[in-house]
């Protein structure tokens, strides 16, 4: 399928707009974790508005794809995106983090929009394949996408739902791997070298497709692809920038988990106007 100039505009002016939102709900919370949110905006925003069949009215419509951020600490833009598309009104995305708030640390299934809490990292894989075979056993035809941190596939559990995953033959799971190259304690080719990432995948049974995380057609591509694809799951090893689109945060591994102060936030806005 192709997509027009305008068709991919909209979808970049509307990224630009949810790392906005993520700058903002992060500045006003004083914590929160920045650079992993702002790398994957372009794919899950890609997810969203373009892919993801949902319906904010009925979030519980039992034909909907299905959405899991395994890397749960990045749920700004999982807050910024479901107000965005409709699920609460955007002023709860200045209560993060907040006692009480529906917007916690990490994903809860209190928030409208959100299927399963995540936060321990390694596990989101598991969850997502669950769901995607209950989808065989309930004979639905929804989807099942799940969004994974780089330094998170460095935990074993990842593998093992790997194996499954493929013994399986859940074709209906889309793993998509934020690949930054960074994590809490740095690089992840220092703390442990992912590669080779491609070859991994598809040795264990995936269909693996490699991009630029941030081109809006190759990652509407990689959707399809990864939607035509029969008998495998499919993952999307996307290539990403920590920090994207705020030039003193990209590739800093100090802003993985620390809010910008109100200044840099003034900043990361002007640079993202």
């Amino acid at each position: 399928m192709k997509y027009t100039k305008d068709n991919l505009r909209d979808l970049e002016a509307k990224a630009k707009n949810i790392r906005r939102l993520i700058i903002r709900m992060i500045a006003k919370a004083g914590s929160g974790h920045p650079g992993g949110s702002l790398s994957s905006t372009d794919l899950i925003t890609a997810l969203f508005f373009s892919v993801l069949r949902h319906d904010p009215k009925n979030p519980k419509w039992p034909e909907r794809d299905r959405f899991h951020m395994s890397k749960g600490h990045c749920c700004p833009l999982w807050y910024a995106l479901l107000s965005a598309t409709g699920y609460f009104p955007e002023d709860k995305l200045f209560t993060l983090r907040q006692l009480g708030s529906l917007l916690q640390g990490h994903p809860d299934r209190r928030t409208p929009g959100i299927e399963s809490a995540s936060g321990s990292l390694g596990q989101g894989l598991s969850v997502a394949l669950g769901i995607s075979l209950a989808a065989r056993i309930d004979k639905k035809g929804y989807r099942v996408y799940v969004l994974m941190g780089d330094g998170e596939i460095q935990e074993g559990n990842i593998w093992e739902a790997a194996m499954a995953g493929a013994h399986y033959k859940c074709d209906n799971l889309c793993a998509i791997l934020d690949y930054n190259g960074f994590q809490i304690d740095g690089k992840t080719c220092n703390v442990m070298s992912l590669e080779p990432i491609v070859d991994k995948w598809r040795s264990f049974g995936w269909h693996t497709i490699e991009i630029n995380g941030h081109n809006m057609e190759e990652i509407l591509s990689a959707y399809e692809e990864a939607g035509s694809v029969k008998g495998k799951p499919s993952i999307i090893i996307a290539h990403t920038i920590k920090g994207k689109g705020v030039s003193f945060m990209e590739n800093v591994c100090d802003f993985h988990g620390r809010a910008p102060t109100q200044e840099e936030s003034q900043q990361a806005l002007k640079e993202l106007a």
